[in-house]
């Protein structure tokens, strides 16, 4: 195993700083023209330093230049007068889609969400989880670092990652090493807070995508792209990969020790045996399937999100039986991320503006949701917190969040 030792510091605290991603990378083919307007080649020499002109269109717009502001001071700094006529240009050319409006449904729980802007703007935030004390850590994969969150203070800390990761997931250790995939640079690395000190294992699957970690100590992910599952071994370095069913996304482990995974390239869910690496197959219904994200309830049911097809869905393992529920807000809500807690499952509905934050009692086959407060963007992945809540994001604002369930 070739092991690459290397020392990154802590950025500073609540920096202003702007990550600009080249443009050449951002952009795949020619976007549509933006209309004829005062304001428009600011927004083409603006906005487009980031992300195609094509993604003005595609967030589904807003009501008020107000508001439009709100959305873009998330994503890169700006002086009054530029700001104000980029803001008055995008609200009278993208006026809100309300055919995207989320169906949102009343209920009796209460939740409340707190939402953080991290430091480095444009950094694409994403993935929070918690580590074992109480910290948050995010990816901010567009700027190859990892961030620290105190939910108590709200001070945030960055970590600069080897500039060729862009990673995509992180996970933290049982001692609080923060692990993460480096999805651009085929590695998993591992981040000693107390140091910022960065060890990468070398990995044959050129885009490792989602990580855990199993009780035997091993960490498990997905590579998407690559069509791979791996295992890695954290004391040995000792590194196993396997080919699988295309686009391996989302990945968790139930109590028996089996390791479940979503695929995004099939209508299929697979189980790995942790130690012989071998995985079979369970087949959801409709070939046009995909599926993102998983989760388990108490009793080892697996729990997903079918997000071609505006559903979620229940899969018994003993029996082989699936049984679907559509999501409130149709066929185009397309569900993204996917957790369970208590036997309650919590997802979203990725393809609504706002992004909408859905619950579903599997007890009474009831729904209720709420819609996500910079919910322009997606989440894509959700983490348990030990109190029972629920750590969310959205990259496309730079958000990482906290829902409270009371």
């Amino acid at each position: 195993m070739n092991l690459r030792l290397g020392l990154f510091a802590a950025a500073s605290l609540l920096t202003s700083s702007v990550f600009i991603l080249p443009q050449a990378s951002a952009q795949r083919g020619a976007p549509p023209p933006l209309p004829e307007g005062p304001g428009k080649q600011l927004v083409m020499n603006v906005c487009s330093t980031c992300h195609s002109t094509a993604t003005i269109s595609r967030a589904a717009g807003f009501s008020t230049a107000a508001e439009w502001r709100s959305l873009f001071s998330t994503m890169i700094e700006l002086n009054d007068a530029q700001a104000t006529t980029i803001a008055n240009y995008l609200a009278e050319h993208f006026p809100e889609d309300v055919s995207r409006r989320p169906n949102l449904i009343a209920g009796d729980t209460e939740i409340e969400i707190i939402e953080w802007t991290v430091p480095t703007l444009g950094q694409r935030s994403r993935d929070p989880v918690e580590a074992p004390d109480g910290s948050i850590w995010w990816t901010g994969m567009w700027a190859s670092l990892t961030g620290r969150l105190d939910p108590e203070t709200g001070i945030m800390e960055e970590y600069k990652l080897p500039p060729t990761s862009r990673p995509h997931t992180v996970v933290p250790d049982s001692e609080g090493n923060i692990w993460y995939t480096g999805n651009s640079n085929a590695t998993v690395g591992k981040l000693d807070p107390t140091t910022g000190e960065v060890t990468e294992y070398e990995t044959e699957a050129r885009d490792p995508h989602s990580a855990v970690f199993h009780p035997n100590g091993n960490l498990y992910f997905t590579a998407q792209g690559a069509a791979v599952l791996g295992r890695l071994n954290p004391e040995t370095g000792d590194l196993a990969e396997i080919d699988v069913e295309p686009r391996p996304y989302g990945i968790k482990v139930d109590s028996k020790g089996t390791v479940w995974v979503a695929f995004n390239g099939t209508n299929k869910i697979g189980a790995l045996d942790p130690n012989t690496m071998d995985i079979r197959y369970y087949e959801v219904p409709d070939e046009r399937t995909r599926v993102r994200r998983l989760d388990l309830d108490g009793n080892d049911i697996v729990w997903f999100v079918n997000s071609t097809m505006g559903k979620i869905g229940r899969l018994d393992p003993a029996t082989g039986e699936i049984t679907q529920w559509d999501s409130p807000s149709g066929p185009r809500s397309h569900p993204y991320s996917m957790a369970v807690i208590d036997d309650v499952i919590w997802y979203n509905e990725s393809g609504m503006r706002p992004d909408a934050l859905v619950r579903f009692n599997p007890q009474t086959e009831s729904f209720q949701s709420w819609a996500i407060p910079s919910g322009v963007g997606i989440i894509r992945n959700t983490w348990v917190t030990e109190a029972g809540n629920l750590l969310i994001h959205q990259s496309s604002s730079n958000q990482v969040g906290l829902v409270k369930i009371n």
